[in-house]
């Protein structure tokens, strides 16, 4: 154990640090705990530094890199997703606090034996696991075993991927509850029932318009409405006799003033 923990910090020894500014830099945030999605491929790190910091982060890509050790990542609690491919990971121990992980991707690292993989048997979201990609011609050693996916599928009953493929019985609830809804319907098949004519789903006459109900509240006011009205024209004519009677005093007193 001590010498994969010397050989770890001596891999460790050069390649680029994660810092604060070069998050930032890669992310737009200020706020470390504020960076919920992070995509580091191919920049040549090796060591994690800062990462601890993003308590919040869910989605981190850092393959294509010279990562070894992970201990930055066991106080990643909110993370779901997880792509080391193409690193130099030999021990997943720190992952195991990683209690939100659901899809990890390990292909391409120096994992050897299935027994490294133990300490995720307690990641109980984990659905899937990718240890070797034949696209990208990636792998690890303990994969040149012989049915390997089925140990690890005996170990890790919950995943229901293994390397991009399905396991065989799981991952397939829809299919499976299909299966026993149609069995149930066979089995409780019942000779054939006239069925019964459509009902409407309202009262008849329902859209019909109805009559308007009088309102002695309404009445009153239609009352009051119509005084109002003829109180306005009463005083509407009151108002132009007025002016009419001061027109014609004021011609009058025109006229006499032409005589000087």
């Amino acid at each position: 154990m001590e010498r994969r923990g010397e050989k770890e910090e001596e891999e460790e020894g050069s390649g680029v640090r994660v810092t604060p500014a070069l998050l930032k830099a890669t992310t737009g945030e200020f706020s470390l705990e504020s960076i919920l999605l992070l995509r580091l491929r191919g920049r040549g790190i090796a060591h994690l530094g800062c990462l601890a910091d993003c308590s919040n982060l869910e989605w981190l890509d850092l393959s294509g890199n010279a990562i070894a050790g992970l201990a930055p990542l066991a106080t990643l609690r909110a993370l779901a997703v997880l792509n080391l491919a193409g690193n130099r990971v030999a021990s997943v121990e720190p992952l195991r606090g990683c209690r939100s992980l659901r899809q990890l991707n390990l292909a391409g690292n120096r994992l050897r034996s299935l027994r490294q993989l133990r300490c995720l048997q307690g990641l109980r979201h984990l659905e899937s696991l990718r240890l070797r990609d034949p696209l990208g011609n990636l792998g690890n050693p303990l994969c040149a075993a012989p049915a390997y996916r089925a140990a690890l599928a005996a170990m890790l009953p919950g995943l229901k991927a293994i390397d991009g493929q399905r396991v065989a019985g799981r991952g397939s609830e829809l299919f499976r509850l299909c299966g026993e809804l149609d069995a149930a319907l066979d089995s409780e098949a019942a000779p054939a029932v006239p069925a019964e004519p459509p009902q409407p789903w309202v009262q008849a006459g329902f859209w019909e318009p109805r009559p308007a109900r009088r309102s002695a509240v309404l009445e009153e006011a239609t009352r009051q409405l119509g005084q109002a009205l003829r109180e306005c024209r009463e005083l509407g004519r009151r108002a132009d006799d007025s002016i009419a009677q001061a027109q014609r005093a004021l011609g009058r007193r025109h006229h006499g003033n032409f005589g000087f």
